[in-house]
């Protein structure tokens, strides 16, 4: 496996808040960059249900593709978020890993480290109300979104009795990054309580380029201070999730008998290209660690040059398409 080098981030800047779009940005990312694969692929299969080896760039079929993810250690799948095709495509991932004799650990974006002592009751306590679950799992704070979205994956692993852990930094911790930059909240107390003072917080340069870019390009307007803010915020997110990643695969290491294996639910843009989370982790396990990514797509046949793009750019491991939402194909900006 390759070994990635990097450098921590010491610069600190003066920022407004600008919390909120840090989490758009990785939503509506856009694909671009260095062209991985140099042939036309044969868009005529492309069809939702079909996935795309971003490799070859040819559509392979659903039960081959399920079979082979099962031999990872950790599946990174990106959603397009309140797509509930994006759901239903990682409850089969579940479903196939569990047919095929493994112990899935799932890891959600959605939930907070804030709220997992609530994550845990809910799961392992039969008849948990589930406003009391959701209030006291801060998923209003932590996500806000709507919770019938997601509540299949969190019933799906109460009903198999599956470990899930809540991925994301706390909210107030992502916030002082955003107010007061990174290397003031290092000196605040949420960055020691959470455990983030033993962490490194890597500032990779291909991560850096892209995310910056992407920020500037899907909320113009901003200051430089204000973007290096953002990126900060997005930075400390995605070790975060990382950290949680790599002690939920060093915790299965320890049981191998379990024959466990990682799913992972972001947004697409925490998988883009391999670098927001998947790079992290590799460097956390120095390179020993089987994982893939998968980005899951919504499939318009009006609107084919975007898969293509996403494909051609090598925007992950597998390109998953599904159904559009019942909001329609995603608004990406250029």
């Amino acid at each position: 496996m390759t070994h990635f080098l990097a450098h921590r981030v010491t610069t600190s800047h003066i920022f407004p808040l600008l919390l909120l779009v840090i989490g758009h940005v990785l939503i509506t990312a856009c694909a671009g960059g260095t062209p991985a694969i140099p042939i036309e692929p044969p868009v005529t299969s492309w069809q939702a249900g079909r996935v795309i080896d971003v490799k070859t760039g040819r559509s392979i079929d659903l039960p081959t593709f399920l079979v082979t993810l099962t031999r990872f250690d950790v599946v990174y799948i990106g959603e397009e978020h309140y797509n509930q095709h994006h759901i239903d495509a990682a409850l089969t991932v579940l479903q196939t890993v569990l047919a095929n004799g493994r112990r899935p650990v799932l890891t959600m974006e959605m939930f907070g480290w804030d709220g997992q002592p609530a994550l845990d009751e809910y799961l392992t306590t039969p008849g948990q109300d589930r406003q009391i679950f959701l209030d006291q799992s801060r998923w209003k704070q932590n996500w806000g979104g709507t919770f019938d979205n997601y509540e299949p994956l969190v019933n799906f692993s109460r009903e198999h009795r599956l470990a899930l852990r809540a991925m994301n930094p706390p909210k107030p911790l992502i916030r002082q990054v955003v107010k007061v930059g990174l290397d003031e909240a290092r000196k605040g107390q949420d960055w020691t309580e959470w455990g983030m003072d033993r962490e490194d917080i890597v500032d990779d340069q291909a991560y850096r380029v892209r995310i910056l870019d992407q920020l500037k390009r899907c909320h113009g307007g901003g200051s430089d201070e204000d973007y290096v803010r953002m990126y900060e915020a997005s930075m400390v997110r995605d070790e975060g999730m990382a950290k949680t990643v790599t002690a939920a695969l060093l915790t299965a290491r320890q049981r191998p008998q379990d024959h466990t294996f990682i799913l992972s639910y972001t947004g697409g843009g925490h998988i883009q290209f391999n670098l927001p989370i998947p790079k992290r982790v590799a460097r956390r396990m120095d390179g020993q660690v089987a994982q893939a990514t998968v980005y899951l797509a919504s499939f318009d046949h009006t609107r084919i040059e975007d898969i293509q793009d996403l494909v051609h750019d090598g925007i992950a491991d597998y390109v998953w398409l599904t159904p559009m939402s019942q909001q329609g194909p995603p608004q990406r900006c250029r």
